[in-house]
């Protein structure tokens, strides 16, 4: 049977996939299918169900700038809200039936004769097309901890990534294993259910307060009739986000000013002097992820939560033992470890020029040209790929800015297949490195920022204004011309550099 054949094969289905299957709808663009392994819609914003979940930028900006929702119910959307939005925008602009679920893409190999991609999903499905955009995500595939004995835990082990329809914890005594931005949603909604709450910390977060302001009728109504207002509240939150960048970037001392303001309301949490040390962090701000809540901190102000800093040794069948030898008895364990940042990539063989897999080609770092495009992978494009991630606005926004530089290069794609160039991209992984040194993520702490050579790989080392502005027009001097001969590809290649 023959694989049918797309100009443009979308992976994913959730901001990234989305943004780019509507631009393509809105260009006239009607050869284009998306691959969505699970059985709805809505990457992370489907899978991450847990109590408390939420999204840490304001809903005005984390939201698709062409389709702005006018009755958001608060500043900070809930998970389902986020879910639930994508999936009206999917059917709201004619792509919801261009999705083809259940399609675990796990095989993607380029045809150099073809000039095409040539697909296979988990369940032997196959597909062709001229140009694969990769919109799977960095935060997806859930890290499961190496904790000796874990699989022998006799209770339930559930991961926030991963949460069950009923999760059944009322009344039992439960483990948290790791304080990021999940946990410090899902503890303070977790306490109050538990019989008692036990928090494995293994290095404290930096918390500043979360003003979540609800939405009124009377907003929501102002702002569907007006959507130039809306949009105008929305660029004052941008600017207001986008003044935060040289603290992360140019002038890290600066982050001194917020460690105030947290350490301010830390004080204000937690009565217990032993406790409130514990929970202060060592590191600059920034240096990992700032998480944002007013509830996070007052939570261990309770008699029924207990904070652990000891290292975990190992897990028995009914507790948790530290390397100080004690254990501590759980019926449950929650596992807020967060995500293997390429498992979504790693899932997928992904096999170029001369053979080179992605695997190989990111098994010393995660290299690309602009976080979007690979040497190696002629007509391969990657949305909110390595290195544009943000520590302080929007990743929509830089998913947007990549999308018009993937539809330029799609549009160039018609003269023929063309490859970014090893040189291109060798002088970007440069120039990141370099950006990144100074940085407040490279100020000493240890964070997913970071992949194990200690490389940012993770977030752009600038402001959105300027990846705006790198991605704003694609240069054809970047790449090179897919020959019919992959040696000579890479021959030509290595001239032009």
């Amino acid at each position: 049977m023959t694989a049918p054949h797309h100009r443009v094969v979308i992976v994913g289905t959730g901001f990234s996939g989305l943004g780019m299957a509507i631009r393509l709808a809105q260009r006239g663009e009607r050869d284009f299918v998306l691959l969505e392994k699970a059985d709805d819609i809505g990457g992370t914003w489907r899978d991450n169900r847990y109590p408390g979940c939420a999204c840490d930028v304001p809903s005005r900006l984390y939201s698709f700038s062409f389709d702005q929702k006018p009755d958001w119910s608060r500043d900070y959307a809930t998970a389902p809200e986020i879910w639930d939005y994508l999936r009206d925008v999917a059917q709201r602009h004619g792509v919801r039936d261009r999705v083809v679920l259940g399609a675990d893409l796990r095989e993607a190999r380029y045809d150099v004769g073809g000039r095409r991609w040539e697909l296979t999903a988990a369940d032997g499905r196959r597909w062709t097309a001229d140009a694969l955009v990769l919109g799977v995500g960095g935060l997806h595939e859930p890290a499961r901890p190496d904790i000796e004995g874990l699989d022998e835990f006799a209770g339930a082990v559930m991961h926030t990534a991963q949460w069950p329809e009923r999760d059944d914890l009322e009344g039992l005594r439960v483990g948290v294993v790791g304080t990021g931005a999940s946990a410090v949603q899902l503890v303070p909604e977790l306490a109050p259910r538990a019989a008692h709450t036990t928090v494995f910390q293994r290095t404290p977060a930096w918390t500043m307060p979360k003003k979540d302001v609800e939405w009124s009728p009377r907003r929501q109504r102002l702002f569907a009739r007006f959507p130039v207002l809306q949009r105008a509240v929305r660029w004052r939150t941008y600017w207001e986000l986008e003044a935060r960048a040289p603290l992360f970037v140019r002038f890290p001392v600066l982050a001194r000013l917020g460690e105030r303001v947290a350490l301010r309301e830390l004080r204000k949490a937690v009565r217990d002097p032993q406790v409130r040390d514990r929970l202060t962090p060592r590191y600059r701000l920034g240096c990992k992820r700032i998480l944002l809540s007013s509830t996070y901190w007052p939570t261990f102000d309770r008699d029924d939560v207990t904070l652990v800093t000891d290292p975990i040794a190992r897990v028995e069948p009914h507790a948790v033992v530290t390397a100080d030898g004690a254990r501590h008895e759980v019926d449950a364990l929650v596992l807020g470890t967060g995500f293997a940042l390429t498992g979504s990539f790693d899932r997928i063989a992904i096999t170029g020029l001369d053979g080179r897999t992605l695997a190989e080609e990111w098994s010393t770092g995660a290299h690309t040209h602009l976080g979007i495009t690979v040497a190696g992978f002629p007509e391969l494009y990657v949305l909110l790929g390595p290195n544009t991630g943000l520590g302080h606005s929007s990743v929509v926004m830089m998913s947007e800015f990549a999308t018009r530089y993937v539809l330029q290069g799609l549009e160039r794609a018609r003269t023929g297949a063309r490859v970014t160039s090893d040189s291109a991209q060798a002088a970007f992984t440069t120039e990141m490195e370099r950006r990144s040194r100074h940085t407040v993520w490279a100020s000493g702490c240890r964070s997913w920022y970071l992949d194990r050579f200690g490389h940012n790989t993770a977030l752009w080392p600038g402001s959105t204004i300027g990846y705006w502005w790198r991605t704003r027009r694609l240069d054809d001097s970047v790449f090179v011309p897919v020959s019919s001969s992959p040696s000579t590809t890479r021959t030509k290649e290595t001239l032009d550099a």
